[in-house]
């Protein structure tokens, strides 16, 4: 799961970053449901993005498989030892990379748990924790109403201001405006 998928992904990017039309300096990585897990485990494996967007995705494995609605599928897939060894929430204190996570709370493929635990640590525990009055550079972004899919229209432009806000500040170093309705 983890690591070999990783090297993947890492190989994918080096040969992008090649390329003459591509700034190295300023990518990042962005990923849903099991492409959020991968982008959580970029997260405590590389410093190399200058963001990184987590939607609906797997954080602790072991909290994760008997929670989903389709536990049987991952019971069957995954031995407890799988999921020590591919665990992203195991490598929280190595993430140096500004995250942004987003879930939506009738989410039972990838219950909202697996969210709200990264939140928290993200916040206690990574590289880049929050500030002893609570500023961060880490947002998390819930949609009360949506599942593993974010499917209201208009919940869905917030998620496309909400991301590009996040990746303007972070990437390209041009904060812009969030939704009004984000405050």
């Amino acid at each position: 799961m983890g690591q070999g998928a990783y090297t993947d992904l890492m190989a994918i990017t080096d040969a992008v970053e090649a390329r003459a039309d591509i700034d190295a300096e300023r990518t990042a990585a962005m990923g849903g449901s099991f492409g959020g897990y991968m982008a959580n485990w970029a997260a405590g494996h590389t410093d190399r993005f200058r963001a990184i967007v987590t939607h609906a995705s797997l954080w602790a494995l072991d909290q994760f498989v008997p929670t989903t609605d389709v536990a049987w599928y991952w019971q069957r897939e995954m031995t407890p030892e799988m999921a020590v060894e591919n665990s992203p929430h195991l490598f929280v204190a190595d993430i140096v990379t500004p995250m942004l996570v987003i879930h939506g709370d009738k989410d039972y493929r990838v219950p909202i748990g697996e969210a709200l635990r990264l939140w928290y640590e993200l916040l206690n525990e990574s590289g880049l924790p929050a500030e002893d009055d609570g500023t961060t550079v880490h947002r998390f972004l819930y949609f009360p109403s949506e599942n593993h899919w974010v499917l209201n229209p208009q919940h869905a432009k917030v998620w496309y201001q909400a991301v590009e806000a996040f990746l303007s500040e972070h990437v390209l170093g041009t904060p812009i405006e969030l939704p009004e309705i984000l405050g």
